[in-house]
């Protein structure tokens, strides 16, 4: 599986990690809900499970990604301050309309 992390996505996801909210975590990717063909992503703060692949980042942050969502795989997080600050996630391989979570 992949993941791609925008460099102000990091800042902010290594700021996330180093809280002691996080602390023996880490950052997972998941399907909020899907319709037709594409998905709707968020992040939280979670532990591993059997299910999951730690895919390991450019920007030195391990993400987990459950193997059993195809969606998954490819994900793309980014993060903006203008127009609005907030993440933006999505999957440019599956979503078939360019859609994106904010």
């Amino acid at each position: 599986m992949k993941c791609k992390i925008n460099r102000n996505a990091a800042k902010v996801l290594h700021k996330m990690l180093d809280s002691q909210e996080a602390e023996g975590k880490m950052i997972r990717v998941f399907i909020t809900h899907m319709h037709g063909d594409h998905a709707h992503y968020d992040l939280k703060l979670d532990t591993p499970t059997e299910h999951d692949e730690i895919v390991k980042t450019d920007k030195d942050i391990n993400i987990l990604l459950d193997k059993r969502e195809e969606f998954l795989d490819g994900v793309w997080i980014k993060y903006f301050y203008v127009p609005q600050e907030g993440f933006e996630i999505n999957n440019p391989a599956k979503d078939g309309n360019g859609h994106h979570h904010h």
